[in-house]
C-alpha cells in the first residue's frame, strides 16, 4: 500500500526579524538622509520687566489675517518696506491678533526684516 505524503506544515513568520530589518531600514535612511535648513529669521522678543524710556515712542504694526495696520495707516504687504523705512522711530512692536496665521506672520516679518535701521520687537499674549 502506497504511503501518503504528509500535509505540508506552514510554518509561522517569525516577527522578530522582520522587526530588525525595518528598524535597520529606518535607522539607514535616517543617517544617510540630510536635512535642508531653513533661512533664520532673526527678531526679539518683548521681554517682561521695566524697560527704560525710548528716546522716541515706537510705531506699532498690528499684523490682521486681511489686513496690515502701522500705527492707524492700513497698509499692504508690498508697501510695507517702504512705510517702515519713512518712519522716525527705529523701533517697531509687531502684534500679530489672535487669529493670524504662523506664515503670515513669518510673510511680514520677512517684508519688513530687510529696511534697514529698524528693529522689529513681536509682542503678544
Amino acid at each position: 500500500m502506497p504511503r501518503l505524503a504528509a500535509p505540508l506544515r506552514r510554518r509561522r513568520l517569525a516577527l522578530t526579524s522582520l522587526i530588525d530589518v525595518i528598524f535597520l531600514l529606518l535607522l539607514f535612511f535616517m543617517l544617510s538622509s540630510t536635512f535642508t535648513r531653513y533661512g533664520d529669521m532673526p527678531f526679539m522678543a518683548a521681554a517682561s520687566g521695566v524697560m527704560a524710556e525710548p528716546a522716541e515712542p515706537p510705531a506699532f504694526l498690528r499684523v490682521m489675517p486681511d489686513r496690515i495696520v502701522l500705527n492707524v495707516t492700513d497698509l499692504a504687504l508690498p508697501d510695507l518696506a517702504a512705510a517702515l523705512g519713512a518712519l522716525d522711530t527705529p523701533l517697531v512692536l509687531v502684534a500679530p491678533s489672535d487669529d493670524v496665521t504662523a506664515q503670515r506672520l513669518v510673510d511680514v516679518l520677512a517684508a519688513a526684516q530687510g529696511v534697514p535701521g529698524v528693529r522689529l520687537r513681536v509682542i503678544g499674549g
